[in-house]
């Protein structure tokens, strides 16, 4: 057969693909054809005469495996690679369990338990154990049994497990041993598996049975290939020595992944395993894939650069030939909201330069609940866009939730709005009360407002309709406080006195901190829209106007009819993409990185991998942006642009203004105690807050036939600034200014209370 294939491939991946023999580890940068590597290697074995069947390819998606054996057929024909075992490890070891799970106690047509089935049970458990749900949360406790299983603590061992009894003490779940025994037991004695069970399982088959089981697989996976190694687990990789490691094992393994895009750290993922692989294995031969076929030289000599400061590391040197292309561009915003204006004005202006496609461009954000100033943006603009790996902002449960207790306030009347949280947080108001409130209103011809404000038994039980009287008391009380308060003081009421902030706080998982950074990052859009001057006659702070102004977005949402979007999208969600132009977002310090990861230098270095993940996304143009203000918990905040951007040497860079530093902060990458950086200019210049409302009683609504394009005015809350234009009607003019402290603004005229402080 022809070898064809081999000519694909340069110097180091054809060494990779024809050393089939003892140990290999492959380090492949991003962009360095990793894929085509993984599969000509395994079309090499069986062209070499390896049966497909003794070939095992680990992968961390079906896709990734599917789409690996097509480019086999391809490139060997025949039909020969639907005979690898390949596929991820929990599919992969639920086939071997099938044959094997007898020999530990289950039985071969096992159930396997989703998310809901295991929330199901744990939920089960707690209650019959007469257990706080509120301190026991479902989701905290299935996140904690399954670390325990990734590494490999079995509900005995965890007695001997003091620093974890400790923590339970301390999160006030002393009877955490107690659930999590019980909860392995019912699983047993229903006969089923839970995701993570495929693999705690699969090591307890080849750990109990190691003269039949594991004699009988390592004569059947002669070959095994781990695909993405750096996002392995500890058990991942204890059940993989253990097919590899037997007496006098060829060890016919290889390992592809890169550590410098090590971020899963939160899932379980530990880089020390693909640090540690040559300890492990001492004669193995290791090929660093360093040629990047994606990006352009700036882009991949900034990502060399940032990952240089990473303390563990396996060194390599990625290059490409691929041009010098643009330098990379740096957005300074003065705040949060200019920051989502910016980027998406730049978004527009690269579509008409470049003639990118909207899908040709992406967001890259660290945590979710920052795309919604990019979405208002990009839906001024009239761009179209998409959230990959989770739904737009508006769309999401939380935000719909909270969105549910401020349209009941303005609107009593609206059943969606109540029947939606009328049970949330619990309150013992269950769907079957619901239902019969709602033919009450039916039989009676009356919105369901109506009904429950002066709900009597009406049927229902003394909770359910005392609970009822409680709901409203509260939901009235929110009502009295419309006109008094603004929109954001009264969502913050709202939020906290309805027990929903309280609700998402109790979930410590990842998930659940994001939701509670979602509604967090709703209340901020709201003080946003509080403390923006009126561009429309008519419009005030109030809750009722911010409903108003954000209905129109909520209802673009659900228009998906359009396949060309730009893409918006975390870090984590992004890796293994690549986009002809990316935009990096929210590079400040606490943000990116993120103030969590800031305990130890391995979390520092996690981060890093993050931003290095971020920017290798971009094949000619990238954008790193950052404001120096942003809105968190309803303060405003004033930020240090992250320190990664001080990694980035200037010869990179398109910067525009000099890095600024709002004070404080640590020294770093040579940013001296001095306050001179690496592009000597002065690093800490102080960013002054937008100062308070004046009361100064010159300061008056002025009228358009004294002021003039250029002319010098000054604001009552935002201080000096240079006039810009003045459009509109008459009597409706909107003045577009520049001012020295908070940059530019749009107010309406006739609501702005201003004077004139010079000339030209």
């Amino acid at each position: 057969m022809s070898h064809t294939y081999l000519d694909e491939l340069n110097d180091i991946q054809r060494q990779a693909v024809t050393t089939i023999e003892g140990p290999v580890m492959v380090i492949a940068g991003p962009g360095s054809g990793k894929t085509r590597v993984l599969t000509y290697r395994i079309a090499h074995l069986i062209n070499q005469g390896v049966n497909p069947w003794n070939i095992l390819a680990l992968t961390f998606t079906n896709k990734a495996a599917r789409e690996m054996k097509e480019r086999i057929d391809k490139t060997l024909g025949g039909g020969m690679a639907q005979s690898i075992w390949a596929g991820t490890f929990h599919s992969v070891f639920a086939r071997i369990l099938r044959y094997e799970a007898e020999l530990i106690g289950y039985p071969s047509n096992f159930t396997i338990y989703d998310t809901q089935d295991t929330k199901s049970v744990l939920s089960n458990i707690i209650r019959e154990n007469n257990l706080e749900p509120k301190v026991y949360s479902v989701n905290g406790i299935r996140a904690r049994i399954s670390s325990c299983k990734y590494n490999l603590i079995s509900p005995k061992a965890y007695t001997e497990q003091h620093e974890m009894i400790q923590e339970d003490h301390q999160r006030r779940q002393p009877h955490f041993q107690k659930i999590y025994k019980a909860y392995m037991a019912r699983c047993r004695r229903a006969g089923a598996m839970d995701f993570d069970d495929l693999l705690y399982q699969m090591f307890i088959l080849l750990h109990k049975n190691p003269n039949d089981i594991i004699k009988k697989y390592h004569h059947k996976f002669r070959y095994i290939m781990v695909d993405e190694f750096q996002d392995t687990n500890f058990l991942q990789y204890q059940i993989v020595r253990k097919l590899v490691n037997y007496p006098k094992s060829p060890h016919n393994v290889c390992i592809v992944g890169d550590d410098a895009q090590s971020i899963y750290a939160f899932r379980g993922a530990t880089i020390e395993n693909i640090l540690n692989f040559q300890k492990d294995y001492k004669d193995a031969k290791t090929f660093k894939l360093e040629q990047n076929y994606r990006s352009t030289h700036h882009i991949v000599q900034a990502a060399n650069e940032v990952i240089l400061n990473n303390n563990r590391q396996i060194q390599k040197k990625i290059w490409t030939d691929k041009g010098q292309g643009d330098l990379i561009k740096i957005l300074q915003a003065v705040t949060d909201t200019e920051e989502g204006k910016r980027v998406a004005d730049m978004i527009l202006e690269q579509k008409t330069r470049y003639h990118l496609q909207n899908k040709e461009i992406a967001i890259l954000y660290r945590t979710n609940a920052q795309s919604r100033s990019f979405e208002e943006s990009l839906r001024h603009l009239r761009i179209n866009y998409r959230v990959y790996g989770g739904l737009s902002f508006y769309q999401r449960k939380e935000i719909k939730d909270m969105l549910g207790y401020l349209r009941l306030i303005v609107n009593p009347n609206d059943e969606e709005a109540l029947r939606r949280v009328i049970n949330l947080p619990k309150r013992a108001i269950g769907k079957s009360t619901v239902d019969k409130v709602s033919k009450l209103a039916d039989d009676a011809n009356l919105p369901m407002w109506a009904i429950v404000e002066k709900i009597d038994s009406a049927g229902l039980s003394a909770r359910a309709t005392n609970a009822i009287k409680g709901f409203v008391k509260m939901i009235k009380r929110f009502q009295k406080q419309h006109d008094t308060k603004d929109a954001y003081e009264l969502a913050k009421i709202a939020a906290t006195e309805s027990g929903l902030l309280k609700m998402l706080g109790e979930d410590k998982t990842i998930e659940g901190m994001n939701r509670m950074e979602n509604v967090q990052g709703l209340l901020d859009g709201i003080k946003i829209f509080v403390d923006t001057e009126p561009t429309v006659e008519g419009e005030d702070n109030s809750l009722g106007t911010y409903l108003q102004s954000i209905s129109l977005l909520t209802d673009q949402d659900t228009d998906k009819k359009s396949d060309d979007n730009v893409t918006l999208m975390s870090v984590h969600a992004a890796k293994g993409l690549e986009f002809p132009s990316v935009f990096v977002v929210g590079l400040e310090e606490d943000l990116f990185p993120s103030f969590m990861s800031k305990n130890t230098p391995d979390e520092m270095d996690e981060e890093r991998r993050l931003f290095y993940v971020a920017i290798t996304r971009a094949e000619r143009y990238l954008t790193l942006s950052y404001a120096k203000s942003r809105y968190r918990f309803g303060q405003v905040r004033y930020n240090d642009p992250s320190r990664f951007l001080d990694e980035i040497s200037r010869e990179n860079l398109d910067v525009a203004v000099p890095f600024s530093k709002s004070g404080g902060g640590s020294s770093r990458s040579g940013v001296s105690g001095a306050g001179i950086g690496k592009y000597g200019v002065a690093a800490r210049q102080k960013v002054r807050a937008i100062p308070k409302a004046s009361t100064d009683p010159s300061f008056k609504s002025t009228k358009a036939d004294d002021l003039k394009v250029g002319q010098q005015i000054e604001h009552f809350r935002f201080g000096k600034g240079a006039i810009q234009s003045i459009e509109g009607a008459k009597g409706n003019e909107v003045l577009t200014v520049h001012f020295k402290e908070v940059g530019e603004k749009r107010i309406m005229l006739k609501f702005a209370k201003l004077k004139v402080s010079g000339g030209q």
